[in-house]
């Protein structure tokens, strides 16, 4: 072959090769948009997992709507609003509220611990401590609050803080005299909304979860594991706390048992774009990927993530199956 040959034949090959490279089909990857409904105290970690997803995959647009778990649920379920992934500080919201109506399943992602948090504005805050701090809320001119128990796990898991405290502490009357010394004012609707007021010097303690203390760089006071709710084996001591709550329909009620702060998940029945919420919820559910941000966030993640039941985990989604075992609800 001579060089003129060898240089059409050179010429002729990376033509062939660039044809080659034009006609086979890139592989897409997930494209749309991805609206989120998550609670207030996970607002900090999924705003860091979305912005890393849409760097991966820059044909994504997540939108996210942070509030009270019940509040978001009721939107699903009472007002239709449309949402293609529900993740609940407590569980049970997505049991109640969205199940099966609305959604399959439910897969516990994460845990949680309650703490008592202040500023250095805050009254006592040298002298507040896990001995004494029930008898500074109950000390007049003390301002402390925490979110709406109808509308947010937070608040009504922040009361049943208060009647385990009676019990653990042996102080009875405890929770009425600190309910007698909570201002009605300092009730929010979702507990981020008390962070603001703390660091504002606005009120001097907010019952809030141990996760978003550290994302907010705010002081705590860390509770024993007894009153916490932060530590699944003491259910059963848990369980001695219960709350009335706003029922799903108008002039209803329903009680809130203690149990351990223990998060949980789901893609919702109507979701608009499910394919892209499972997709997203790989990256989530992996311990490299989501779970792995929510333990540098001050949250512990379970890993793998669990269900309650293996005809629940047939019920998910093929592709997320190998992110999930079984595990024996934990009540």
């Amino acid at each position: 072959m001579n060089w003129r040959h060898w240089g059409l034949w050179r010429f002729y090959s990376l033509f062939s090769l660039i044809l080659l490279a034009f006609s086979v089909p890139a592989i897409a990857g997930p494209t749309g948009k991805l609206i989120i409904f998550n609670a207030g105290s996970l607002m900090v970690p999924l705003a860091q997992m979305a912005k890393e997803y849409e760097a991966n995959n820059p044909g994504v647009d997540i939108q996210r709507e942070a509030g009270g778990s019940t509040k978001l649920a009721r939107m699903i379920s009472e007002s239709g609003k449309p949402s293609d992934i529900m993740a609940s500080a407590d569980y049970e919201v997505i049991d109640k509220t969205l199940i099966p109506q609305h959604a399959v399943w439910n897969v516990r992602f994460a845990s949680n611990q309650l703490v008592l948090c202040y500023t250095d504005k805050s009254k006592f805050a040298d002298t507040v401590n896990a001995d004494n701090w029930y008898e500074i809320l109950e000390r007049k001119g003390v301002s402390w609050g925490h979110s709406d128990p109808n509308l947010d796990p937070c608040g009504y898991r922040a009361l049943m803080v208060l009647q385990l405290a009676e019990i653990y502490y042996k102080k009875p009357g405890l929770y009425k005299r600190l309910l007698d010394n909570l201002h009605k004012d300092k009730l929010r609707l979702q507990a981020e909304e008390l962070v603001s007021l703390l660091q504002a010097g606005k009120m001097d303690f907010a019952w809030e979860y141990l996760s978003v203390a550290v994302q907010y760089k705010l002081r705590y006071v860390k509770l024993p594991n007894e009153i916490n709710l932060g530590d699944y084996r003491l259910d059963d001591f848990y369980k001695q706390a219960k709350v009335e709550v706003t029922g799903s329909k108008p002039g209803t009620t329903m009680t809130r048992v203690g149990s351990s702060c223990t998060y949980g998940l789901t893609i919702v029945k109507s979701a608009p774009n499910p394919d892209l919420a499972v997709a997203f919820l790989q990256y989530m559910m992996s311990p490299d990927g989501g779970l792995k941000i929510l333990e540098e966030s001050g949250q512990p993640p379970f890993i793998p993530c669990w269900v309650p039941t293996k005809e629940m985990k047939e019920s998910l989604p093929t592709a997320l199956r190998d992110l999930v075992e079984v595990k024996e609800q934990r009540r």
